[in-house]
């Protein structure tokens, strides 16, 4: 019997997403949770991987279970879970949909201040941005979309069994005083650290280090260069994940902080 589980959580303490030897994941703390629950092992699989330190505002793995349950387990997996992950829907599903592989679409944000904030420290990324062109950002974003191989823009190209990604829209946004910058990626899937070196190499071509041509040519080469910057963790957020079969907007009050659902905070470059 398969379900849904439908969680959020802060990365800052996890080694990401998938099982690992010797370091703490999400998967484990799921998988032992479960476990300990039930009496024997179900596997977790989840709708994706984050790297160590990035949080999922949604996430979705799925697992079976030997006959349907009678206890109330959102409330018992919430009070074993630490207070950084939480489990926000268990969903009964028809048939054996796949959390991974039936994915539609996935959409992340990043989050950026220029100002020095104690309390912004594990939740946004900071970097010290005094003069940083944003018209020069926005035009490098409008070419973006018109490549499908991403092989250049990946940390570990080999490992995966295509480099090509459906980029569907990539959008920048900033607050009034342009302290705060919010980039915003949808994708059918994306590579291993993309994400991040995407937004490392557009702060550079907003700080002048890099020019739109050379970003340009990179992207056409499809070679991945042998030392790749890539942005912090922190400021990255999985925040949506589309089904075809199910489509549920993220339960987490603290994204809606950072996400465009304060009005006015946001505004599109």
């Amino acid at each position: 019997m398969r379900y849904f589980l439908h969680i959020g959580y802060k990365g800052t303490n996890y080694r990401g997403w998938q099982r690992q030897k010797r370091v703490l994941t999400i998967q484990e703390v799921f998988e032992n949770s479960l476990n300990q629950i039930f009496k024997y092992e179900i596997p977790c699989l989840g709708c994706g991987r984050t790297d160590a330190g990035v949080h999922a505002a949604q996430f979705f793995f799925h697992i079976d279970l030997k006959e349907e349950y009678q206890m109330d387990l959102k409330f018992i997996l919430n009070k074993m879970l630490p207070n950084d992950i939480s489990v926000f829907d268990i969903i009964k599903m028809d048939g054996e949909p796949h959390a991974q592989f039936d994915a539609r679409e996935r959409t992340y944000n990043y989050f950026i201040h220029t100002r020095k904030d104690p309390f912004l420290s594990e939740l946004s990324s900071f970097y010290s941005l005094d003069d940083i062109d944003l018209n020069q950002i926005k035009d490098a974003i409008t070419i973006i979309p018109n490549y499908s191989d991403f092989r250049a823009l990946c940390k570990t190209p080999d490992r995966h069994t295509s480099t090509i990604c459906n980029l569907k829209s990539i959008k920048l946004f900033h607050n009034q005083e342009k302290d705060c910058l919010r980039f915003q990626f949808t994708s059918d899937k994306f590579l291993k650290s993309m994400i991040r070196i995407m937004v490392y190499k557009l702060l550079e071509i907003g700080t002048g280090k890099l020019s739109i041509e050379e970003f340009e040519r990179n992207l056409k080469s499809k070679v991945t260069l042998p030392f790749v910057n890539i942005a912090y963790p922190q400021g990255l957020y999985l925040t949506r994940i589309s089904y075809p079969f199910l489509d549920i907007l993220p339960r987490n009050e603290m994204f809606a902080v950072l996400d465009e659902r304060i009005k006015g905070f946001w505004k599109e470059a």
